[in-house]
């Protein structure tokens, strides 16, 4: 930066007390760089202690002697409980365990009482013939050449057959415990009726008494009229007052009866060309019940 002229001064003077400027002359060569002077080590001072130049090894400490010892130490002391409990036991005297043998009884004197008759003890009626039970055909009338019956029975394979549904109603039947089924079927005049007496094993569940509730609920209609079967829990008797028609066939009125009692399901099938009333479907049930 130039400096500003000062007034009073003549030019190319320099002022006074400063020295001549050197002339110019030849670049003296630049030489390397001194290599910094190091200092030599100065003396410890007392009581200052010196960096350990490396570090000493750490002596690894061992687990596995550890957990042997704390291993062992638990198996000691199970064994020593152990032996406790049983040194315990064996001071005391054992329990005295009750006989197995009952007490005898006397046996009571006087007569034994007699067995039920047959005709008092359902087990044995029903285990019979169950054909003798069902109420017989009226006089007059004939035998029904459409029921597939033979000889008064059905088995399980006929009876699944009177289903809408053979095949589902078969593997129903079998988890039912289908037993038998005793059948008789009339024809008087233009009304045909049919009788079963359907029996069931019953060691798993009470099918008998299944099989007739779920009757009810399919044979239950608006179309029909209702009444209850004397002498039964919930048996009930239908008569439809809508009748099936088919061309070229008359009107078919059909009436239901449904019951149970014991591992016994009572069904009553009745059709007509003519309404059939209460008395009819009714009579039948409650007579056929009773026989049970």
């Amino acid at each position: 930066m130039e400096q500003p002229e000062r007034p009073g001064e003549p030019e190319g003077k320099a002022p006074p007390g400063t020295a001549p400027a050197p002339e110019p002359g030849p670049a003296e060569p630049e030489t390397a760089a001194e290599p910094a002077a190091i200092e030599p080590e100065t003396a410890a001072e007392p009581g200052a202690v010196e960096p350990e130049t490396a570090a000493a090894p750490v002596r690894a400490r061992r687990r596995g002697r550890t957990a042997l010892l704390i291993a062992g130490a638990v198996v000691l002391g199970l064994v020593a409980g152990t032996c406790t409990g049983y040194l315990v036991q064996a001071d005391r005297e054992p329990t005295k365990l009750p006989p197995l043998s009952q007490p005898t009884l006397k046996q009571s004197k006087g007569e034994a009482p007699e067995p039920l008759s047959a005709a008092r003890d359902r087990h044995v009626r029903t285990d019979g013939d169950l054909r003798k039970l069902l109420l017989k055909k009226p006089r007059g009338a004939k035998d029904a050449d459409w029921s597939s019956a033979e000889d008064g029975w059905m088995d399980l394979a006929s009876y699944a057959e009177a289903f809408e549904r053979p095949k589902p109603a078969f593997a129903h039947l079998v988890g039912d415990e289908f037993r038998r089924a005793a059948v008789v079927a009339w024809e008087q005049g233009q009304t045909a009726v049919e009788i079963r007496l359907v029996q069931y094993r019953q060691e798993e569940s009470m099918a008998a008494s299944e099989r007739s509730n779920g009757a009810h609920y399919w044979a239950d209609d608006d179309g029909n009229q209702s009444w209850p079967v004397p002498g039964t829990e919930e048996g009930m008797a239908y008569a439809y007052t809508k009748p099936e028609t088919k061309p070229g066939y008359l009107p078919e009125y059909k009436a239901r009866a449904f019951a149970w009692r014991g591992d016994i399901e009572m069904e009553i099938f009745v059709s007509s060309t003519k309404p059939v009333g209460k008395k009819t479907i009714l009579g039948l049930a409650k007579r056929q019940m009773e026989r049970l």
